[in-house]
């Protein structure tokens, strides 16, 4: 089934300790990539996060949006870093001796503007407990992310199978005016011939040698089998329950060498227009196929 890496999913969940809300928005892009927005007491939590989101995704830029709310009481920990404190003290003092400060003595007022040296922490229960919610809260954001992503891949297939038969319309059109292009030349230029000289005999075995050159020039029967067995494949992708956004992408770039192909070699007008055509509508899968994991 074909999946759209773009969707939204939201999941809340609480226990006496926490109440915590989940937010996920993803949108296409080549990796899995998760970004992390969460309080500083959940981003030890990052890597059981990830793991869950890359259970729902193989591809796509997802945001992870957590908030917290503490709903009951906890008696916080604070931590000294005693290592950091030292290592301060020992810079300022070089500092001061290199600015001829001498006898600069440290206050508690300077060690509290000092950055890391306290760390606020709940104790382990708490973060049991919120570790928890957490994950039944992505739970239900996960599945409604899934549920979008699914959603919206259903819609992206119905349109690709439809502008993948307008292309097989216009592919079977190309094919019935290429199995006239050497009779029509050959009618064209022994006609034209024939005007330019007059009541003088035609050459028809120098007329047959020029229909032949044109004929092998022009002749597009390879470019056409191959963009047939693209159009099957390209069927068969979208029925896939595999995720197939870059065999996709790969697959169109084959279309449109083939059509392009195709466009060079057919000299005919009609054949011209219908390339235009196809090729209009091979952009318009391209667009819609990178938004497929």
């Amino acid at each position: 089934m074909v999946q759209s890496m773009t969707g939204f999913g939201r999941g809340t969940a609480a226990n006496d300790r926490y109440k915590i809300t989940v937010e996920l928005k993803s949108v296409n892009n080549r990796y899995l990539e998760v970004a992390l927005h969460a309080p500083r007491l959940l981003l030890t939590l990052e890597g059981s996060i990830k793991k869950a989101i890359s259970g729902v995704a193989e591809r796509g830029k997802v945001d992870v949006y957590i908030q917290l709310e503490v709903i009951g009481d906890a008696e916080p920990c604070l931590k000294t870093d005693k290592a950091l404190a030292a290592a301060y003290a020992g810079a300022i003092s070089e500092v001061a001796d290199a600015a001829g400060i001498n006898a600069y003595q440290l206050t508690i007022g300077d060690l509290l503007r000092l950055p890391g040296l306290f760390t606020l922490q709940p104790p382990e229960d708490d973060l049991t407990a919120a570790e928890t919610a957490l994950m039944q809260a992505l739970d239900e954001a996960l599945a409604g992310l899934a549920a979008m992503r699914r959603s919206e891949g259903e819609r992206l297939a119905c349109d690709l199978l439809a502008r993948r038969d307008r292309v097989t319309s216009l592919v079977s059109r190309i094919e019935t005016l290429s199995a006239d292009l050497a009779k029509d030349y050959q009618a064209k230029l022994k006609a034209r011939i024939e005007e330019l000289l007059g009541a003088m005999p035609l050459d028809e075995a120098r007329l047959a040698n020029e229909v032949a050159y044109f004929a092998d020039h022009a002749c597009i029967n390879e470019e056409l089998v191959r963009l047939q067995s693209h159009l099957t494949q390209l069927g068969e992708l979208l029925q896939s329950d595999d995720p197939c956004g870059r065999k996709l992408d790969f697959l169109l770039q084959e279309f449109n060498r083939e059509v392009n192909t195709i466009g060079s070699k057919a000299n005919c007008l009609e054949i011209s227009q219908l390339v235009i055509e196809a090729k209009s509508e091979l952009e318009k899968i391209r667009e819609q196929i990178q938004n497929i994991e």
